[in-house]
């Protein structure tokens, strides 16, 4: 016991969180033989989890480290804990589902994004902290539960490595009613976004927070927050779809369908209009269907499932591809047989280069996930999980710049998580 409690000691040491500095110096990322050290950290640490969880789970206890904002188990147990101290899911170390665990913070702390550093590092705030007058606190009643979240688990979300670290609060989506705003907000003449001074105590609202979603409480900026309007009638179905929109939305506009500047120009028109969505039933896939549709283009969706079929139509979609039944990629060649302007891809290895190649010419691949280099189904990453990802990541396709230019084709990809200071699109 005593050895695996040091030995664990040590990990977390390795793991600990570094705080976010924008001041900071980029400095060249080192390799372990052409490997990120942060990526082997997490597959020894999931593999450690992963051997006590199952053949030692009488030492899973000193897996689970604590943080010094954590009431103590045997006080949070007890009915003395004040209903306003705050609750939320903290991950301690890389793992499996066992790293999950549900903690009351001390008086006067909340969970709080990375983007908020200059109040406090996340992912808790100071005790009472100061509301600053761009920002609110709000009782959360809902959140989403989105494959990001597993990966920020393992150890394998570089947003969440890079400006949070250990411990971590998951999640993006929320949803729930202001309970605290800014003293001086009313007076705060310095505002660029009129939604700082419309928000009041009482207010439900629903919106993104940069981490820190997984629980009762948050500090988040004001920016990052819309009123629930009246149409939506629970606070569940107001968190269910803030982070899969906005991404739908931003791959639009990478693809040059959709314009994100306040003058509402930059929209290109295409002479091909077909577009071809991957998991087009999924959170994103769903809304980029439907968008895809208002802005008049032909959409060809690709499911995984028979099942889904009915869906993806309801959806909008001109054609469904069910890759289950039927050959995924003469199938999307009939749909389309000039090509496609689009191809949204979130499944990575799997599809990647075939969607590339299907491009048509100033055809533009959107890549915004890797769903198909991680695992699917599984509460804990054995070492086989991580000699396949290995595997996986090995033949991943890689686009050389010549081809792309004389092909006349764009790959792009993006993360939203890494955009804290891009204010005015966040707004």
């Amino acid at each position: 016991l005593k050895l695996a409690q040091e030995k664990d000691t040590i990990f977390y040491i390795l793991l600990q969180k570094m705080p976010s500095n924008k001041e900071q110096k980029p400095t060249k990322k080192w390799t372990i033989l052409g490997q990120d050290p942060d990526i082997l950290l997490a597959a020894l640490a999931n593999i450690i989890s992963w051997v006590v969880t199952t053949f030692a789970p009488t030492l899973l206890p000193y897996l689970l480290p604590t943080s010094p904002e954590e009431e103590p188990l045997e006080v949070a147990q007890t009915r003395s804990v004040a209903t306003s101290q705050t609750k939320c899911i903290s991950i301690g170390r890389p793992g499996g589902m066992e790293q999950l665990r549900l903690v009351t913070l001390k008086k006067g702390i909340c969970t709080i994004g990375y983007n908020v550093h200059h109040v406090s590092l996340p992912p808790y705030t100071d005790p009472n902290v100061s509301v600053p007058s761009d920002c609110v606190i709000i009782k959360n009643e809902a959140f989403s539960v989105n494959y990001a979240d597993c990966t920020i688990r393992w150890g394998l979300y570089e947003s969440a490595k890079k400006f949070v670290g250990w411990p971590i609060v998951p999640g993006f989506d929320v949803a729930g009613t202001v309970e605290r705003v800014s003293e001086d907000k009313k007076n705060d003449g310095n505002s660029n976004n009129d939604q700082n001074k419309q928000l009041q105590v009482g207010d439900r609202v629903f919106g993104c927070t940069l981490f820190g979603a997984y629980s009762n409480r948050i500090l988040i900026p004001s920016v990052q927050l819309r009123k629930i309007p009246d149409c939506i009638t629970t606070f569940a179905e107001a968190a269910a779809f803030p982070a899969v929109s906005l991404t739908a939305l931003y791959a639009l506009h990478l693809a040059g369908y959709f314009p994100i500047c306040s003058g509402g120009g930059g929209r290109i028109q295409f002479k091909n209009k077909s577009i071809l969505i991957h998991s087009a039933a999924g959170g994103v896939g769903s809304f980029l269907v439907q968008m895809s549709k208002i802005l008049g283009l032909f959409v060809v969706g690709v499911v995984g499932s028979s099942s889904k079929v009915s869906d993806a139509k309801s959806l909008g979609c001109d054609v469904v591809i069910d890759k289950s039944t039927e050959d995924l990629w003469s199938v999307a060649e009939k749909a389309s047989p000039t090509g496609y302007s689009t191809v949204m891809d979130a499944n990575g290895v799997s599809t990647l280069r075939e969607s590339y190649d299907h491009l048509a010419p100033s055809g533009r691949l959107v890549v915004f996930g890797f769903h198909s280099n991680l695992p699917m189904g599984s509460a804990m990453l054995s070492p086989l999980e991580w000699l396949r990802m290995a595997r996986k990541q090995a033949v991943m396709p890689h686009f050389d710049a010549m081809d792309l230019t004389v092909t006349n084709k764009s790959v792009l990809g993006f993360n939203l998580s890494f955009f804290a200071e891009e204010v005015e699109i966040l707004s």
